[in-house]
C-alpha cells in the first residue's frame, strides 16, 4: 500500500514499496482510508526498501483549492448563522404591541402565567439571535483567512520553484542594497533580518529544486 509521509512543513511524499517513473498514475492511502490518485514527480530518497517521492494530485487539488474550499464553507456557514439569528430577532417580537405599553405583571391574576411565560421566551429568542450573530461573525473571520490564503504559494506546490527564485532574487538584491546604502536602513537589525530572509529562502529554493526541478 503506498502512503504519505511528511517531509517538511507543508509538503508530504509519496511513501512506496516500488520505483515508480515520472509522471506516472499512482493512488495513495491517507491515514483515515481515503484513496487519492496522484502524478509522481522526482525520488527524493530511499529507505528502508521504501521509495520516496514527490507529487501532485491528480485532480488538480491543492492547498489553494483547500483554501478556496475552506473560504466557501464558512461563508455557507456564516449565512446560515445570520439567518438564523435573524429568525430568532423577529421571532422575540411576539407580543410586541402589548409589552411595549410596559404594563406590569399582575401578580395573581390569570394573565401573570402568560406574560411571564411571553417574556421568558422573547429574551431567550434574543439571547439566541446574539449567539447566532457572534457565530456568523466568527465564521466570516475564518472565511476570510482562507479567502487570504486563496492564491498562497508554498513547497507543496511545483510553481513554487519559480516562485522562490524570484522571491530569493528579490531578497539578494535587497540585501545587497542595504549593504551599499542603496536602501535606507530602517533600524540597527535591517541588515540582520534581511540576511536571515536570504538565508530562508534560500533553503526553501533548494528544497523546491529537489522537489519539483
Amino acid at each position: 500500500m503506498n502512503t504519505y509521509s511528511k517531509y517538511c512543513p507543508n509538503v508530504f511524499l509519496a511513501k512506496t514499496t516500488e520505483q515508480h517513473e515520472k509522471g506516472s498514475l499512482i493512488k495513495l492511502t491517507t491515514k483515515y482510508g481515503k484513496e487519492n490518485e496522484v502524478i509522481i514527480y522526482n525520488l527524493i530518497y530511499t529507505k528502508d526498501g521504501f521509495y520516496f517521492y514527490s507529487f501532485v494530485r491528480a485532480d488538480g487539488f491543492n492547498i489553494q483549492e483547500r483554501a478556496k474550499n475552506k473560504a466557501t464553507k464558512y461563508e455557507n456557514w456564516a449565512n446560515s448563522a445570520e439567518k438564523k439569528s435573524t429568525e430568532y430577532y423577529e421571532a422575540s417580537k411576539e407580543g410586541h404591541d402589548f409589552l411595549v405599553l410596559a404594563e406590569p405583571i399582575k401578580i395573581g391574576h390569570h394573565s401573570e402565567k402568560r406574560h411571564r411565560a411571553l417574556i421568558e421566551r422573547n429574551w431567550n429568542r434574543m439571547g439566541k439571535s446574539v449567539e447566532f450573530s457572534e457565530k456568523a461573525n466568527d465564521y466570516l473571520s475564518k472565511a476570510e483567512y482562507w479567502e487570504s490564503k486563496a492564491n498562497e504559494i508554498n513547497l507543496s506546490m511545483p510553481e513554487s520553484l519559480e516562485y522562490y527564485e524570484y522571491k530569493l532574487e528579490e531578497a539578494k538584491e535587497r540585501h545587497e542594497g542595504l549593504k551599499s546604502g542603496k536602501y535606507e536602513r530602517t533600524h540597527s537589525f535591517s541588515l540582520t533580518y534581511a540576511k536571515k530572509e536570504v538565508n530562508e529562502l534560500t533553503k526553501k529554493f533548494e528544497i523546491a529544486k529537489r522537489l519539483w526541478n
